[in-house]
């Protein structure tokens, strides 16, 4: 089914746009031509998401990522509106910067830090989909690889043992790097998160993280398209939810 069969309102997308945002564009365009549904950019002193259905925090550097990577963005006006959303079950999507503004603004657990490296890392990674029914993933097929670019400075999620070992149990890892073919090593793991971790979701099922940028890489003439999938489980889920 192409992304204008797709139209109709199915899903509507708020793209919160922060001083310093850098992918807010991709991301609307995913979402407004690609799969063909509504979305707006919302800047980040606006105190209301009524009526939006996704919220979409980007990647980029907000506010300069001064202090650490999110924790100014944290205390925008739009951040209470962005928790509100997430406690009446609305669905929110951290991607890179976003994800560490909902680690920082404690939607998410664990924390991202600076790559293994102390370097920025600009490429693209392979993933591997860890749990293909959920929301952000339900278009993926279980231990698929997806290559997907990244682009951060500070993407080495880190967390406590406890907490890495209810995240497995639960089924809140979506992504873990890995190389070509699905494997797990810490040769394919690029910036040394813990346990190869690149995305996860909180308890509910509706808040969700990730350090690669699907939104760069939607449309085959930018590469393999691949990131569109995740996009299209989303979209996937409130045509299900409709039905």
């Amino acid at each position: 089914m192409s992304a204008r069969e797709h139209a109709g309102g199915a899903m509507r997308a708020a793209v919160v746009v922060f001083p310093g945002s850098n992918s807010d564009h991709e991301a609307w365009h995913v979402v407004h031509n690609v799969l063909g549904q509504p979305a707006e950019l919302v800047w980040h002193k606006e105190t209301t998401l009524d009526g939006f259905d996704v919220v979409i925090l980007p990647g980029g550097f907000a506010h300069g990522d001064y202090l650490r990577a999110g924790a100014i963005a944290r205390f925008s006006p739009i951040m209470a509106a962005v928790e509100r959303h997430a406690a009446r079950g609305g669905v929110v999507l951290g991607i890179c910067n976003g994800f560490q503004v909902l680690t920082e603004a404690g939607l998410l657990p664990g924390v991202l830090m600076r790559n293994k490296d102390i370097s920025f890392i600009s490429r693209d990674a392979w993933v591997r989909v860890e749990n293909e029914t959920t929301r952000l993933t339900m278009a993926c097929r279980k231990g698929e690889v997806l290559r997907i670019p990244i682009a951060h400075g500070e993407g080495r999620y880190v967390a406590d043992s406890p907490l890495l070992d209810r995240l497995e149990k639960e089924g809140r890892i979506l992504l873990r790097y890995c190389g070509p073919r699905g494997e797990i090593d810490d040769r394919f793991n690029v910036n040394g998160s813990e346990r190869a971790i690149a995305g996860i979701m909180n308890e509910r099922g509706n808040v969700f993280g990730l350090m690669p940028h699907p939104e760069r890489d939607a449309e085959p003439i930018v590469g393999l398209g691949q990131g569109r999938q995740l996009f299209a489980s989303l979209l996937e889920s409130f045509r299900r939810a409709a039905a």
